[in-house]
């Protein structure tokens, strides 16, 4: 009796507090060990006050992650190119971006075989849904088109809006990655857990590369849609590769 007491107990007291809007929707709660010591309780009594809020849908989880205030996640739509601004429009997210470094530098060895040169313009940014980290960007860009750009203009614009060439679309590979340490701590999730990583490459109308971009996601508040039309004799489904 007294452990069902206790459950409900901090069931209440967490729910109070989300109520109040100390958790922003996708925040992290405390762990189950940090909650358990802080209430001198047991993990099995804190997760069942956790389950209970979670049927309540104020709280969810996910493997890697812990728990964390409930939220919709954010669909990326794979089915036409599009920037994240307007994938969190979409949404009905606002958006919002962070400039994170602005430089010239020499292209990491994988971009620069991608874009044909070394001399790059390399942008990291943050985006947030809502006021809250979202997604990690690294964009880079030939020099030779980025020359005329600011990072006024990168903070206010895409680069698909500001670059002077015709864009005919792009294509993009996604995995799952470890969270780095870094990324970790600007996206709010615990170093390790699962990242969704989309790396994208940008075509001209001439099919040349004149874009290289790495987002990351975290991915306990993100969704990647596709439309895949049914073809009989086709070995996967269109936008499935196998990786070996």
């Amino acid at each position: 009796m007294a452990r069902t007491i206790r459950y409900r107990q901090i069931a209440d007291e967490l729910r109070s507090r989300l109520l109040t809007e100390e958790f922003s929707p996708g925040d992290l709660l405390p762990s189950e060990s940090e909650l358990g010591s802080a209430h001198e309780v047991s993990r099995v009594t804190v997760r069942r006050a956790l389950e209970q809020l979670r049927d309540e849908g104020f709280v969810d989880s996910r493997q890697g992650f812990g728990w964390f205030r409930a939220t919709s996640p954010v669909a990326q739509n794979l089915s036409a190119l599009s920037t994240l601004d307007a994938q969190l429009t979409a949404s009905g997210r606002s958006s919002e971006r962070q400039v994170l470094a602005f430089a010239y530098v020499d292209a990491p060895e994988e971009v620069a075989e991608v874009l044909g040169t070394t001399d790059v313009l390399e942008v990291k940014r943050c985006h947030l849904a809502d006021g809250q980290p979202f997604a990690r960007v690294i964009v880079w860009c030939p020099a030779s088109l980025a020359h005329d750009l600011s990072r006024s203009d990168v903070e206010t614009a895409p680069f698909v809006d500001l670059l002077k060439v015709n864009v005919s679309g792009a294509r993009q590979h996604i995995g799952a990655v470890a969270a780095s340490r870094d990324d970790a701590e600007l996206l709010r999730v615990p170093a390790g857990s699962p990242l969704l990583r989309a790396r994208r490459i940008t075509l001209d109308s001439r099919g040349l590369p004149v874009l290289y971009a790495e987002h990351v996601f975290a991915a306990h508040v993100t969704e990647f849609v596709a439309e895949l039309p049914y073809e009989p004799a086709a070995w996967a489904p269109a936008g499935l590769q196998l990786v070996e």
